[in-house]
């Protein structure tokens, strides 16, 4: 699987399911398009995704009208779009459709989002390499610092522009805020990065990872992280990690009658007075 966003001639996450959307709804074209809470790349998993899409009242009325029967009430909405785009994803094992529900007025899978909280996982020489976790836990071969990382980590929260540590991209700002970063060692010596903000753009979770890496293994001091965020640059000194070991838990949403402020306050560019302390 390619990642989320729908690319010509490969497997994604998105394009699945639009194609399945579209043999659900033939007879009542266009097909919807999803709205993401966060794009993924190929190898990062989520557990905790999010997305939306709009239906006009004859895709609507005629995915209820499939149960309508003598004396029969009709399937709930919410229900029937669950059921047949599951039906249909039984043959994409990676896909799999938790819940469906009629979404609030004023909801926004993606600018509605209040955070998004990723995990990333590494096993060095503590934990041991086991073949049964590869597909969602990096690798290192050698022992790493957690104290180190996790006090290096702390020193990077909070509403800074973090050019250094995002892939630009034009006319996108760089400028978030990062609620939550810490490291902990699960009891099966896997390092185990917490990291939660507004938003994330785009390589920003693993690149962080990879100057707490850096740390852990001794080549970068604690304080260089917060330097480095200030220059604003790219930088060689560390590296960004794989996608493999990367997995979006959750994605967090106010209550339903602030969903649409939320949804305006984010589309506001972000802006930053000072970013040197």
């Amino acid at each position: 699987m390619s990642g989320w966003a729908t690319q010509p001639g490969l497997r994604t996450v998105q394009g699945q399911i639009e194609a399945g959307l579209a043999g659900i709804l033939h007879s009542h074209p266009p097909t919807p398009v999803l709205t993401v809470a966060g794009r993924t790349d190929a190898g990062v998993h989520a557990l905790g995704q999010v997305a939306h899409f709009d239906l006009n009242p004859d895709q609507a009325d005629g995915l209820v009208r499939i149960t309508r029967g003598k004396g029969r009430p009709p399937t709930p909405l919410a229900v029937m779009v669950q059921r047949r785009l599951s039906g249909i994803l039984v043959t994409q094992p990676e896909i799999v459709l938790k819940s469906s529900i009629i979404a609030p007025a004023g909801f926004d899978a993606r600018f509605s989002a209040l955070y998004r909280r990723y995990e990333y996982r590494i096993a060095d020489s503590v934990a041991g390499h086991d073949p049964l976790q590869r597909f969602r836990t990096t690798w290192h071969g050698f022992r790493l610092d957690g104290d180190a990382m996790h006090a290096a980590a702390a020193t990077l929260i909070g509403l800074h522009d973090f050019a250094t540590y995002c892939k630009p991209r034009p006319g996108a700002t760089t400028i978030r805020t990062l609620q939550e970063f810490s490291w902990r060692r699960d009891p099966d010596g896997v390092l185990v990065a917490s990291v939660q903000a507004d938003a994330f753009c785009h390589s920003m979770v693993r690149a962080l990872v990879g100057a707490c890496v850096a740390v852990g293994e001794g080549r970068l001091s604690g304080d260089r992280l917060v330097d480095l965020r200030i220059e604003r640059a790219r930088t060689s000194e560390f590296k960004v990690m794989p996608a493999q070991g990367l997995t979006l838990l959750k994605v967090g949403y106010p209550a339903d009658e602030l969903l649409a402020l939320r949804a305006l306050e984010t589309r506001a560019r972000r802006e930053l007075i000072d970013d040197t302390e």
